[in-house]
């Protein structure tokens, strides 16, 4: 047993080496069953073996890893797959695969070299790749062309992929919207019936860290969700900004993260997840109570967002009164372009830019619902000089959720809908709306009642996705109709480039009426839905970058920045990119912060931040 001084004497090397311990009295390792009973390993091995075992049997096994406790199970096994998604309720998200070696994964998955770098970074976060040869299990990935995998960060990961020799599902131990477990007992509580058996240890876990995402996109690797391995890596501020200035900015409610800036380093925490699940929110209290001690930040201003029902919003204000702080509200979108702008480096008094801020929905000017804009930006400010065409909200957040609304609401905005109807009365789009109470619809539509107008981008998506079947009835996670609506696309993007779906404009409003008449003149022609999608990528990356164009002349800007969720999608984001830069502008896009809300806080945090220099009056006019 080693001396105990070497855990008690700070300036020992060994003070600080966890992994320092003996069979005796260090980290133990146990297997138990779902009553919590000890199950002895196999004759002639250890728990790590006889968990390798058991997953080759199709077992669901509980594995406390360093950041929390994963769900895996057999990767190939059909039935296993099934039943861990039918036990924690996650019905259509993909599933994250952990390989033993990148050898393992090129018989699942195409691999680049920068692809097998990320793989192999010390961060080890998962990587989206494309599927291709050998078939795992039917469920992994449904709807999609892609696989998420990673290799063992910890060595009981390696241990355990070297006695197997396939991949394993390896997904956050949790149900469905709910935060990732970390405890032992409250594994033995919320997991019992998701798990089969539990592989445990006794080192508590202190911080909840999710896998970080990446996929590489547009000849970069871009984070999807920053968490183990990257976060709470500290930005160093760009330029310009007052590094006497301590701040917490709040972050969204969709993924969240928060963001500590101190000494002109901005500390944004790892995903935080839905902040409308009552316990992720409370997990985001305590980690925002953490990081303030461990990073000694008394924040003198609070950042949040301006939609007044956030949670996060108002828990930020409520902090503000409490502590007599200065508090700062930020525009959603405007916090997008700002958190892009941030990491690649723009100074403080850098000339504005053109934002593109595409996602599904965000609090604008005067309570209305964005998510399709073109700001006119700085840090200082913003003001929006192009949009999408704004369209109801069939039945207000129920359109977020059920597809086939946001088709119905674009159908009923063209002048001639009624026409339209009989006229492809045999599509099955059509077929299905006549299903609804259209009346009641109707009169929704005409009065704007509990149908707010929005001018969003991702709602966009969902129309587009339901006219073609995908998840017309119900999505099960955000974004899921405009992932499955790419990967639909993904092949035919190159064969369609000179068949893109026109648009117009009115008043610099892009008017989207052009793309429905040829989308359903092609639907009732018969050609192919991946046809169909690959046409609307083409014509959405058309008529965005020929505004973009022209607003660039207009206001003497030769950047632009993207930001938003719905730039996460790699076909429109490199679409949209090569087209700007044809002409040419320097395009910038999110690429250490998620394009999504979870970059969202680090936007908040340099606005506010920016509020506080005499060079506010920067701000477009």
């Amino acid at each position: 047993m080693p001396p105990v001084s070497e855990y008690e004497d700070p300036s020992d090397r060994r003070f600080h080496a966890q992994p320092n311990a003996c069979p005796d009295c260090g980290p133990r390792l146990w297997l138990e069953d779902g009553q919590g009973n000890v199950l002895p390993p196999d004759a002639g091995r250890d728990v790590i073996e006889t968990t390798a075992r058991l997953l080759r049997e199709g077992q669901i096994v509980a594995i406390k890893g360093i950041g929390g406790i994963h769900l895996a199970c057999d990767a190939g096994n059909d039935a296993a797959v099934s039943r861990l998604r039918s036990r924690k309720q996650r019905y259509a998200k993909a599933l994250a695969l952990m390989a033993a070696d990148i050898a393992m994964i090129k018989s699942y998955a195409r691999i680049s070299p920068a692809e097998a770098a990320l793989l192999q970074d010390r961060a080890a976060p998962i990587v989206v790749l494309q599927a291709a040869g050998k078939r795992l299990a039917a469920d992994i990935a449904p709807g999609q062309v892609t696989l998420g995998f990673m290799l063992p960060y910890t060595p009981l990961h390696h241990l355990l992929m070297q006695a197997l020799d396939a991949p394993i599902v390896l997904t956050s131990g949790n149900r469905s919207e709910e935060p990732q477990v970390i405890r032992n007992a409250d594994a033995r509580a919320r997991l019992t019936d998701i798990a089969d058996c539990f592989l445990l240890h006794d080192r508590d876990i202190v911080n909840r860290l999710d896998d970080s995402v990446v996929r590489v996109a547009d000849g970069q690797a871009r984070l999807l969700r920053r968490a183990r391995g990257y976060a709470p890596q500290p930005l160093r501020l760009p330029k310009g900004f007052d590094e006497r200035i301590s701040l917490l900015a709040m972050g969204g409610e969709l993924k969240n993260s928060f963001c500590l800036v101190k000494e002109g380093r901005a500390i944004v925490s790892q995903h935080m997840g839905n902040l409308g699940e009552p316990a992720t929110f409370a997990d985001y209290r305590q980690a925002l109570q953490l990081y303030q001690a461990l990073y000694d930040v008394s924040p003198a201003i609070i950042a949040i967002d301006a939609h007044p029902d956030y949670l996060c919003s108002q828990l930020g204000k409520r902090l503000a009164d409490e502590n007599n702080l200065e508090l700062v509200r930020v525009q959603h979108h405007h916090a997008h372009i700002a958190s892009c702008m941030a990491e690649h480096g723009r100074e403080l008094t850098s000339p504005r830019v053109l934002g593109i801020a595409l996602d599904g929905l965000g609090y604008g000017e005067n309570g209305e619902l964005w998510g399709g804009e073109f700001l006119l930006a700085d840090y200082f400010g913003s003001k929006r000089v192009a949009r999408f065409q704004p369209v109801p909200l069939l039945g207000g957040n129920k359109a977020a959720r059920q597809p086939w609304r946001n088709t119905l609401s674009y159908l009923l905005s063209l002048p001639d809908a009624q026409q339209l109807f009989e006229r492809y009365a045999n599509l099955p789009i059509i077929e299905y709306l006549k299903s609804k109470p259209l009346s009641v619809l109707q009169t929704l539509f005409d009065r704007g009642l509990n149908s707010p107008p929005a001018s969003s981008a991702g709602r966009l998506f969902d129309a587009v996705a339901a006219a073609l079947g995908i998840c017309r009835e119900e999505v099960y996670f955000e974004g899921q109709a405009t992932m499955e609506l790419e990967a639909l696309a993904a092949g035919e993007m190159q064969q369609q480039k000179r068949h893109a779906y026109g648009c117009s404009t009115i008043d610099n409003t892009l008017v989207w009426a052009p793309l429905w008449y040829s989308l359903l003149e092609d639907l009732q022609k018969g050609v192919d839905a991946a046809v169909v999608s690959a046409r609307f990528h083409h014509g959405l990356a058309k008529a965005v970058s020929a505004m973009a164009v022209r607003l660039c002349e207009a206001w003497q800007t030769d950047t632009v920045v993207l930001g938003g969720g719905v730039f996460q999608n790699r076909l429109l984001l490199e679409q949209t990119s090569l087209l700007l830069r044809e002409h040419p502008l320097t395009v910038l896009s999110p690429r250490h912060f998620p394009a999504n809300d979870g970059g969202l806080s680090l936007g908040q945090a340099v606005i506010a931040m920016a509020s506080r220099h005499s060079g506010a009056q920067h701000a477009p006019e």
